[in-house]
């Protein structure tokens, strides 16, 4: 298999990771030094890309990513493969917990749910592909506001409507800003029948390689055992979102 591959894709690849790791641009040297090779090779590697329409440069020797990759990633979210992927491992989670589970991308301001999977049992708390879940009051909502940049949530709170509906629900915006950040040092947001009486939730992220959220899982249902610490219920979903990572870079 490795004779198969090719070397200087691989590189052109490795460039572009650069930018995936937080870089805004690059200098050749940079890239020179990123990579380990010669300025000329980091030259020829960069102008191609440029070439290709992948990178472009905005001043004499800085490159940044070109318009293409928009449309990629657009593409990639909205192909419709991601829900197929995913199943399987939902409702591998979802027997290994019991409980109703589903996976969510977010639009507009609300995650959306994208699968679900079911337990094998008579009674179980559902929801409709599509639902669409206010992200100040649930799990899936707060999970993708914890790992949205500090610029993009604070125009979220701008134009969030925060009405109360539960007992539970927060509508302090500091305090809902400070759950954020324990959500996003501690890996998992939960929902403590915030949204609905008596409808409890954990969800966990399903991450690229450096840290973007795109997609996430959850256990839900009508038992608040779901939050108690020390269950194995967290422990199922991280596993679950592990396997999602592995089948969506492709990993062996």
């Amino acid at each position: 298999m490795t004779s198969q591959l090719n070397g200087s894709v691989l590189k052109a690849f490795k460039i572009l990771d650069l930018f995936a790791a937080g870089q805004s641009e690059l200098t050749a040297k940079e890239t020179a030094d990123a990579l380990g090779i010669n300025m000329i090779t980091a030259h020829r590697f960069l102008h191609t890309l440029v070439h290709a329409g992948a990178l472009r440069v905005t001043s004499r020797g800085v490159f940044r990513l070109g318009c293409m990759f928009a449309d990629l990633g657009e593409r990639v979210l909205h192909d419709g493969n991601l829900p197929i992927l995913l199943q399987p491992i939902l409702d591998q989670l979802a027997r290994d917990t019991g409980e109703a589970c589903m996976a969510t991308t977010f639009d507009r301001d609300m995650a959306v749910c994208i699968a679900k999977a079911l337990p094998d049992r008579p009674l179980y708390v559902d929801i409709r592909i599509g639902s669409r879940l206010d992200a100040f009051c649930t799990a899936h909502g707060k999970l993708w506001l914890a790992y949205m940049t500090a610029d993009d949530q604070d125009r979220y709170f701008k134009n969030a409507e925060m009405t109360r509906m539960t007992d539970h629900t927060v509508t302090d915006i500091n305090a809902l800003k400070a759950e954020l950040a324990t959500i996003r040092k501690q890996g998992f947001a939960t929902n403590n029948g915030e949204r609905e009486h008596d409808i409890y939730a954990i969800a966990v992220p399903i991450l690229t390689k450096h840290g973007n959220m795109i997609s996430a899982f959850s256990v839900f249902g009508a038992s608040p055992a779901l939050l108690e610490a020390g269950n194995a219920t967290l422990s199922h979903l991280n596993s679950a979102a592990q396997s999602a990572q592995d089948v969506l870079f492709q990993k062996p």
